[in-house]
Order: structure tokens, then sequence, then C-alpha cells
């Protein structure tokens, strides 16, 4: 059904004139290859909403996605908005996924299935309002393409908007799909990576918790390192990978509480060329980083680390990183083999090993903002 009431409002926008058949062509033109182009979820719906936004000249459009399974419509990505997670029969887009049908109305609160719970959170006055389901290759509802308040100086949606707007959602539904899937399989990637990275920490009778501080010291150090958000995400995803190749080294020297003979220690080094060779040849990005820091988390700024005597910068930034992070967590925790460390202990060994084992910089970082890194920890073990 199309609901499509008078409107008396007063009209505040900043008005535009209706786009012409020629401009609207020119519009797909520009957001063709984009969209046919992106595969991350994020950028594509941006480009989406920029899209039905600037086709039917609205002043918002918004993507909203159905998770089915927890019976929501989620949009993380919207013109004036944040974030935003809403039940499924709620609004306007609720009775569009359940009618499976296009409505819009130019009248929203006088409208029976209007809802003000949004306006109420983003302070923003819904006027006029489009919505329309988004499909898969099965049919089923998938998400919700809403625009918002219409400011040409009629200030009404018509039926001509609703096919532009479907004619918008079928060119990029393909899209949408595939980075959604892509997303999936990258959540997927992430919770293999922790996963494997628990199995070999519980060869030695670390947790789940080790695995997240580690992950957390790690991601803090990156940003404040000054790496690209991508790099960041990157290491953060990578790092709960470094003692994988534990899996490989016998019990009774992983949970020997005495200290280990020289032959002891020996093995438990291998454990680095272990997740190496386990990691280095797969053609993913996550798990290519995972062998670096696998690899490298025991080579030391001097030259004196382990399995290959690296010295300073022939050290890759992530093994540095994740050096500082294993290490800070090793010694402020209770181990099988040592009680922990109190906190004035653990600073004045980052102080005196800042340029021998651990990089200078990053070191010096990491001691300027202590108490930060201490709260991750601290939070981790509670």
């Amino acid at each position: 059904m199309i609901k499509n009431s008078s409107t008396t409002y007063l009209k505040t926008e900043s008005f535009r004139q209706e786009s012409t058949p020629e401009e609207k062509l020119k519009l797909f033109v520009h957001y063709a290859g984009k969209i046919a182009n992106e595969t991350k979820l994020d950028l594509l719906l941006k480009l989406m909403a920029d899209l039905g936004r600037d086709l039917v000249v609205a002043d918002r459009c918004t993507l909203w996605i159905y998770d089915k399974e927890a019976n929501e419509l989620w949009a993380r990505v919207a013109h004036g908005i944040e974030a935003i997670r809403i039940p499924a029969d709620l609004g306007v887009v609720g009775h569009v996924v359940k009618t499976r049908e296009p409505y819009l109305t130019n009248n929203t609160y006088e409208d029976q299935y209007f809802n003000p719970r949004v306006d109420q959170k983003t302070c923003y006055r819904s006027k006029s309002l489009l919505a329309l389901p988004l499909f898969d290759n099965e049919g089923e509802v998938i998400g919700v393409y809403q625009a918002v308040n219409k400011i040409t100086t009629e200030g009404a949606f018509t039926s001509k908007d609703i096919e532009h707007l479907m004619l918008a959602a079928s060119y990029s539904a393909n899209a949408l799909i595939n980075a959604m899937l892509m997303e999936e399989i990258e959540k997927t990637q992430k919770e293999i990576v922790f996963l494997m990275g628990q199995i070999g920490e519980s060869r030695s009778k670390e947790t789940a918790e080790h695995i997240r501080r580690v992950t957390e010291v790690s991601k803090l150090m990156a940003t404040l390192y000054g790496m690209s958000q991508e790099e960041v995400e990157l290491i953060k995803m990578a790092s709960p990978m470094h003692d994988i190749g534990k899996i490989a080294i016998p019990d009774t020297i992983l949970n020997k509480p005495g200290k280990l003979t020289e032959e002891e220690y020996a093995t438990v080094q291998k454990h680095t060329v272990i997740g190496y060779q386990l990691l280095k040849n797969s053609p993913r990005k996550i798990l290519k980083a995972s062998a670096i820091i696998a690899h490298q988390h025991h080579e030391k700024w001097n030259g004196k680390g382990y399995p290959r005597g690296l010295k300073g910068e022939e050290i890759h930034p992530f093994g540095r990183i994740c050096a500082i992070a294993d290490v800070f967590d090793a010694l402020i925790s209770e181990r099988c083999y040592k009680p922990a460390w109190s906190l004035q202990q653990v600073f004045s060994l980052f102080e005196k090993e800042k340029g021998e084992h651990f990089d200078p910089h990053m070191t010096q970082l990491f001691l300027d903002n202590f108490d930060s890194f201490v709260a991750i920890i601290k939070d981790g073990q509670a």
C-alpha cells in the first residue's frame, strides 16, 4: 500500500529542484562504478545512502539491515544519525519488512505506522518518509531503503520517487549482498583466529583473557604509534595468534613450575618458527600478519632475541608491538612459574629495556601512557 497524505507543515529546508531525467542518469553513471567495485559494507552503505538521497531529492537517506535472528533492524551508516538498532516490527520500516511492500507518507506524525522514537533520539523532525524493502537473490528481505523529508518546494514524495529508489535498490542489491557476505567471512576469520590463539595459550595454562589483553594492548600501542586504522585493526585481529606454535611444545615443558634447562628453553623457542610455518603460506591478510607476529614477537631491538636475532627496524612493527604487549601482560599477571610483578617493577623493567629489548620510541609511548595500558590489564583480570 502507498499512502500519500496531504501536508501542512512549515518548510524550513534549503529547497532543491526536482532532478531532470538527464540529471538522474548522470547520478547513476556517477555512482555505478563506485557501487559495483566497493566491497566494504560501511562504505557501500554510504554510497547507497548518497545515491538514494540525491536521486529522490531527500534530506536524508538510511539503509536499514534486517537482522532476522535478533528480529532487529540496524543502521550504522546514515545521514545525520549514529549507529542505531530498533525492533524489526517498529515504525514504517518495520511495516515494510512485514508487508514486503513500498510505503510512503507525507505527514509522518499523523501516520498510523510512524514511530517518533528515532526522531526523539536524533532531535530530528521527520515530515515525509519513503521506504521500500531490499531483497536477496532468494526473495528474502535483507533490509529497508529509506528516504526522509523531500526537499523540493512541494515537499512530498510521489510514486515516481518509489520507482527511482527501487531502481537504485535493484542496481545495488548484488553489491550489498556481496559486501554483507564479505563482512560475515571477515567476522568468521576473526573468530577462528581468536579460537586458534586460545588453543595455543591453553597448552601453557593461559586463559582467553590473556589473548584479549594482548589484543587490546597491541591495538592501543599501534594507535599511539600512528598506524593507519586498517593497520590497527589488522594487528588487533592477528595478535591472538602470537603463541600458536605452542601447540607443538610438550606440556611438561610449558607447564614446568621451575626454571627451564637450556635444552628445554631451546625447545620452547621453537614455537616462534612452528607458528610461522603454520601460517606463512596463507594469502589472507590476517594470517599473513599473524605469521609475522608469531615469528618475531620474541626478537629484541638489540639483536639478542630469537629465532633469527633480528635487530632494530629489521623487526616488523607488528612484532615490536606484540613484544611489548606480551611481556607486559606476562609480568603483570600471575603465572605458574612466578607471582605477578608490582606496577613499579614493571615500569622500571620497561625503562631499563628501552632500546635494548624493546623499540625505544614505542617503549616511550608505552611509558607515557602507562596508566591506560594498566587499565586494559586490570579490566581483563576483573
